[in-house]
């Protein structure tokens, strides 16, 4: 069974219910269809109902299972807008303000959702740019309790690989944080094994990468990523974490021996804290395209509550994937 076949089997076993406000976009609505068909999680579309029902027509899928919420007609929306009033005042939040935002923004409408309890998560960023994302979920439900920082990771699911675990990875941050320091890569270091764990199940082995293994090359860039393994051992000590090590060191078991001894992580590694966004970035398409591995995000880590963000390259196949994994992560707040 593949990973996001497991994934999947866990959604049915504790059903939430997902927002989905970005419904002009017809991948949404394909993939809306198929989460319902095949009992992923209750599905709220945030739009006019009479466009999304002949959108569904025209592309002839089955939306019949979905609750749409409309922010015109809703009888919710002054309860909304007093919540988005209350947790937005003091930035100069008026209820004026409020009420226009949530009539003419479907992020933030569903982030309000949310954050009123009348859902479990949110997906959105097909048609919308990870800021406009982030930013509502940001400034309405906050960080979790204890997280420094939000980042995004991708869950990569490589076929026919024996490394990670048994092909599975976690690459972290690959779009968010675009050249985070020495003490934010050991907090996304921490998140992303709390992360590796809800959703993929085993023991999180974390590798700092790097263009070098442990001191064979010497730059700025190398001892930021030692640092952060430094900060990362006082901070976060319970995790199985190294670094700095190149790529092949992380993964490949006789490479890692050879680079690495001393490393319990070193060969075995299925947690990727890249340096830079742009690493981590080029990093998970190179994994996506050339080894045709299944990506699953940029998921978002260190909300209050789950939001997460899409390529706007993405499939309806990779919606139903990413809600999926949404739903795992409601299970687990």
């Amino acid at each position: 069974m593949s990973y996001i076949d497991l994934i999947k089997e866990k959604a049915r076993q504790d059903i939430k219910t997902i927002v989905l406000p970005e419904t002009n976009d017809r991948r949404t609505l394909i993939a809306a269809a198929q989460i319902l068909k095949e009992g992923l999680a209750n599905i709220i579309m945030v739009g006019n109902e009479e466009k999304i029902m002949d959108g569904a027509r025209w592309l002839e899928v089955d939306l019949s299972g979905v609750k749409v919420v409309d922010p015109a007609k809703t009888d919710k929306l002054e309860e909304y807008v007093t919540l988005l009033y209350e947790t937005r005042k003091s930035k100069g939040m008026t209820m004026e303000k409020a009420r226009e935002i949530l009539l003419k923004d479907y992020l933030t409408f569903g982030v309000l959702m949310v954050k009123a309890n009348d859902a479990d998560g949110m997906v959105a960023g097909a048609c919308h740019a990870t800021a406009d994302v982030l930013r509502p979920s940001l400034q309405i439900l906050k960080t979790a309790p204890g997280v420094k920082l939000v980042s995004g990771f991708f869950i990569l699911d490589v076929p026919n690989c024996t490394m990670g675990d048994n092909g599975t990875f976690l690459f972290a941050d690959c779009g968010l944080n675009q050249d985070p320091n020495a003490e934010e890569l050991a907090a996304i270091a921490d998140s992303s094994a709390k992360s590796f764990k809800q959703l993929v199940g085993s023991k999180p082995i974390v590798a700092m990468l790097s263009h070098s293994t442990k001191g064979s090359a010497k730059h700025a860039l190398v001892d930021k990523v030692a640092e952060a393994t430094r900060i990362a051992h006082e901070l976060y000590p319970g995790l199985t974490l190294d670094g700095e090590l190149q790529a092949d060191a992380a993964l490949v078991p006789s490479v890692g021996k050879s680079k690495a001894p001393n490393s319990e992580v070193a060969g075995k590694a299925n947690v990727l804290i890249f340096p830079n966004l742009d690493c981590g970035n080029i990093g998970y398409k190179l994994v996506q395209r050339l080894a045709k591995a299944e990506a699953y995000g940029p998921m978002l880590q260190g909300i209050a509550k789950p939001v997460n963000d899409l390529s706007r390259g993405c499939s309806w196949e990779d919606i139903v994937g990413v809600v999926a994994l949404t739903a795992v992560q409601a299970q687990l707040v």
